[in-house]
């Protein structure tokens, strides 16, 4: 495992995605593996921790992710923005090189045969939770999160510290054609 690279608790999970950011999904079965971009992806429940995921019926993906039964959610960083568009916009049915061309290195982690991009700052493995009326009819999955990771230097203890970790770790949040915002200054009013 990568040094930098650790495994957070269950319920501390929702947390990895509770910021809103854009995300990365892979999935691989039979040998082939995809990722692609989500910008609708949210935490659903605590406990056991789920989360839900649009993947367009037309994606890779999601035939992927059907197929095997499980994938993965991953919050791309700043440094990722052109990867993240690169995988957002490129099908895997049209170019069969998507990965390799979008410069997407991907990992394993011990225990775990599930594809895991590299650079992220979090990952979330998820079980499909089959919702076929919402599947067919939103595009909308529901994942159950069954183990979570995260950089240590962007997220410890349970909580992100996007302001004082290098600014090529904040994640992304994406508007439209081709626009991001990296995630900004921390504002806190719990002391008042």
């Amino acid at each position: 495992m990568v040094s930098h690279i650790r495994a957070v608790p269950l319920e501390k999970a929702y947390r990895l995605l509770n910021h809103g950011p854009t995300v990365l999904v892979s999935a691989r079965h039979g040998g082939v593996q995809d990722v692609m971009a989500a910008a609708w992806a949210c935490a659903l429940d605590y406990d056991p921790p789920k989360l839900t995921v649009v993947l367009d019926s037309a994606t890779r993906t999601r035939s992927l992710a059907e197929e095997a039964g499980v994938f993965v959610i991953q919050v791309p960083t700043a440094a990722q923005a052109l990867l993240t568009h690169a995988v957002g916009t490129t099908s895997l049915h049209d170019d069969p090189d998507k990965l390799r061309n979008a410069g997407v290195k991907l990992f394993d982690m011990p225990d775990y045969d599930l594809p895991l991009v590299t650079g992220c700052s979090a990952w979330l493995a998820c079980r499909l939770i089959s919702e076929p009326s919402i599947e067919s009819r939103y595009d909308l999955f529901i994942g159950e999160v069954f183990a979570a990771w995260a950089d240590d230097r962007v997220f410890r203890d349970g909580h992100w510290m996007f302001e004082t970790a290098d600014p090529a770790l904040r994640s992304l949040h994406y508007v439209a054609g081709g626009h991001f915002y990296a995630i900004g200054d921390a504002i806190d009013v719990s002391s008042r």
